[in-house]
């Protein structure tokens, strides 16, 4: 019974502590009084930042466009952008999300990148990577162009200067990658020859050919990067080997190269569309 009634007084003197008056208790109201003011303070500096931050001093007016290091801006036009811009951004220097700057710039056709910085107290400053155009794609009346990434952009030729000789490419939209891919490849294999890849096809199966400086189309079917590595590179190793006794042979006459055979190729000559077995060889198939 001793513990029991001890607990209950002890209980009841903190009861009784709790429950009297805080002004009762000095050092208490000196804390809560401390607490209090900081939370005033704290307030009123948020109020004046708050109204700081919406004064005109603020809202944005300067937008400065420039180049990323080592570019120029040849398809941006800055007027027009800034004014753009200007009109669309939603927000002041502290209140303007720079992620949607960002995406608005990158939405323009000829914009790959763009990074955007504040500057102090109502500017922007935006970096751009311009598109480099490396080829057409579907066509040169197309509205789609390639850039040296392999990706797509909305772009016209005419908007390309006259010094750039675009590739020309097509296939399934979601290839392009693939498309860079197979033109680096056979673009490397036929340096030996002088000739450089001038258009790329690549079918929804897959299947591709190219057309080369020279007039050349080569085709090699089905890539089977995948199944075997080396087997189209072996192809064109075969066309190498053999090359000299087709030159031999029909020099200067051949206009079409067909790798897709297992053992070998077949030729095609620009004087006469032959079939292949014909008797007088003006296609043939060259084997191992």
């Amino acid at each position: 019974m001793s513990r029991i009634s001890a607990f209950l007084n002890g209980f009841g003197e903190v009861f009784t502590s709790l429950a009297s008056p805080l002004w009762n208790h000095a050092e208490r109201m000196q804390k809560l009084s401390r607490f209090l003011m900081r939370c005033f303070a704290v307030m009123v500096c948020v109020g004046i930042l708050v109204w700081l931050s919406q004064r005109p001093v603020f809202a944005l007016r300067q937008v400065v466009i420039e180049p990323v290091a080592g570019q120029t801006l040849k398809h941006i036009n800055k007027p027009v952008v800034k004014q753009q811009v200007l009109e669309t951004v939603q927000g002041n220097f502290f209140s303007v999300r720079l992620e949607d700057v960002k995406r608005g710039f990158e939405s323009m056709s000829w914009v790959r990148h763009a990074n955007v910085r504040r500057v102090w107290p109502n500017g922007l400053i935006v970096s751009i990577e311009e598109q480099k155009p490396f080829g057409t794609w579907g066509g040169a009346d197309s509205h789609t162009l390639m850039n040296t990434h392999g990706e797509l952009f909305a772009g016209r030729v005419s908007d390309v200067g006259d010094g750039i000789q675009l590739i020309d490419f097509s296939g399934p939209e979601d290839a392009s990658k693939e498309v860079m891919r197979l033109y680096e490849k056979a673009n490397a294999w036929f340096k030996p020859w002088s000739a450089e890849v001038k258009s790329l096809t690549l079918s929804e199966r897959y299947a591709w050919h190219v057309r080369l400086s020279n007039g050349m189309k080569v085709e090699f079917g089905r890539d089977e990067e995948n199944s075997d590595k080396t087997l189209t590179e072996d192809r064109v190793a075969r066309l190498f080997k053999y090359w000299p006794q087709v030159q031999e042979r029909w020099a200067n006459r051949v206009d079409a190269i067909d790798l897709r055979y297992a053992n070998g190729f077949a030729v095609h000559l620009a004087s006469a569309s032959l079939k292949k077995n014909e008797a007088d060889g003006k296609k043939s198939e060259q084997k191992q």
